[in-house]
């Protein structure tokens, strides 16, 4: 009788574990890049604890800004795949979490993060 009742209670805890939804899966940190804006001044974009698996355009620099961002800087948890056209196409590079960063050669416009 106790054995049932233990497999029962443990059954019923992996069920309860598998019906929580888990939340959705997010890179812990900050990525940053530099860009020039349409009107020619400097400035710095943010992405903050971005989504990972989906391809991100950085805002400033998509089809509206003829230049692309640079010199990107993943302080991340995650690793980003940052690409040189929007829509994650183009060529790519990767940036390891935490510390991985471009020099201004290294021109994005997407990025999506694992």
């Amino acid at each position: 009788m106790r054995r049932c009742s233990a497999f029962t209670a443990v059954l019923g805890a992996a069920l309860l574990l598998a019906a929580v939804p888990t939340s959705a899966s997010a890179a812990s940190g900050q990525f940053r890049y530099d860009y020039v804006t349409v009107e020619g001044s400097e400035a710095s974009g943010f992405l903050n604890n971005p989504p990972s698996g989906q391809c991100l355009n950085l805002p400033g620099v998509g089809q509206e800004n003829p230049q692309p961002g640079h010199s990107p800087k993943n302080r991340t948890d995650a690793w980003a795949l940052v690409f040189t056209e929007p829509n994650c196409e183009g060529d790519s590079f990767t940036l390891r979490p935490q510390t991985g960063g471009g020099s201004e050669r290294l021109k994005v416009r997407s990025v999506i993060f694992s």
